[in-house]
């Protein structure tokens, strides 16, 4: 990682704000923004890093959640255990996780994880500070001890799952970070309402950070957007900003885009500015999905059309 001087970010942000709209120095005229670092081996955290830099030094409030499933994945398989993943009725494919897996998921997501990408930030010049969703109740909602899954075809309860569902976000702990000058690094687990950490999905963590501090958020994953055709890259959805234009968003997204394009409605609906499913892996992933790069999906993608119930 280079490890760039304050006056070096100052002179380059001076470049990017000439060419970028999105920019601002005055630090209060537009929304935060709330970027989903993904934990994918094909994703690298560099440009990212080295981006939010840039928006920081310009006054922007961002705040970063990280995931790291595949880093829990390779720990668990390194004390001989296999990670457990299961389908749900809806055809939604998520990790299961018992208590043993919960523990592993406890040192390497607060731990080691948190711990380098805040130190990569720092590196980079910005002021960052890494905390779980447990650390000042920060996110917080009911835990599932049982999940409903499909198994050689048939529905089931599994039992002894440790997860759970945000549904609040302790906002005033971020405003007072991010007012103190501190880019807070956030990671999952969450603090359930039985006093409990325990699991919950990266990308739906974002989702409840964005729609509670109204932020726009950006989901940088391997590729550059949601495809119509998920094979074909040339088939990239630009934009949704209607609700027939989200539902063929939603019918186009398979396997690990599914969960992004379900955070994406859940951020909207708790009261995201917009959301930005993009390309992790460029020089400026951040600023390039918020000046038009990758899918964006509005507020409108989720406004019902109001109908009149003909009458005889």
């Amino acid at each position: 990682m280079t490890d760039y001087t304050r006056e070096e970010l100052l002179a380059a942000h001076e470049q990017l704000v000439d060419n970028d709209k999105n920019l601002v120095t005055d630090g209060g005229s537009e929304p935060p923004v709330v970027v989903k670092v993904g934990g994918a081996k094909a994703v690298d955290p560099e440009g990212a890093v080295n981006d939010v830099a840039h928006l920081v030094a310009n006054g922007t409030d961002v705040v970063v959640v990280h995931g790291g499933s595949t880093a829990v994945d390779e720990t668990l398989e390194e004390l001989g255990e296999e990670p457990t993943y299961v389908e749900s009725p809806s055809g939604v494919t998520g990790r299961f996780t018992d208590e043993r897996t919960m523990d592993v998921f406890s040192m390497v997501m607060p731990g080691k994880l948190n711990t380098d990408l805040t130190a990569l930030f720092r590196e980079a010049g910005v002021d960052a500070l890494g905390l779980s969703g447990v650390d000042g109740g920060l996110l917080t909602g009911p835990r599932k001890s049982a999940v409903r899954v499909v198994e050689d075809g048939k529905k089931k309860i599994k039992r002894g799952d440790h997860s759970g569902k945000i549904t609040a976000v302790n906002t005033d702990l971020l405003e007072t970070l991010l007012d103190g000058g501190y880019t807070p690094i956030v990671t999952v687990p969450m603090l359930a309402d039985d006093g409990v950490p325990v699991n919950a999905d990266a990308d739906r963590a974002a989702a409840a950070v964005a729609g509670a501090l109204g932020a726009r958020l950006v989901v940088l994953t391997d590729v550059k957007g949601v495809y119509e055709d998920p094979d074909d890259e040339s088939t990239l959805i630009e934009t949704a900003d209607t609700p027939d234009e989200f539902a063929a968003l939603e019918d186009a997204a398979e396997g690990f885009m599914t969960k992004k394009v379900m955070a994406t409605k859940e951020a909207l609906d708790g009261g995201a500015a917009e959301v930005v499913v993009s390309d992790a892996n460029l020089n400026d992933p951040i600023t390039t999905a918020l000046d038009g790069g990758g899918t964006h999906v509005t507020p409108g993608a989720l406004v019902e059309t109001e109908t009149t119930e003909a009458t005889q």
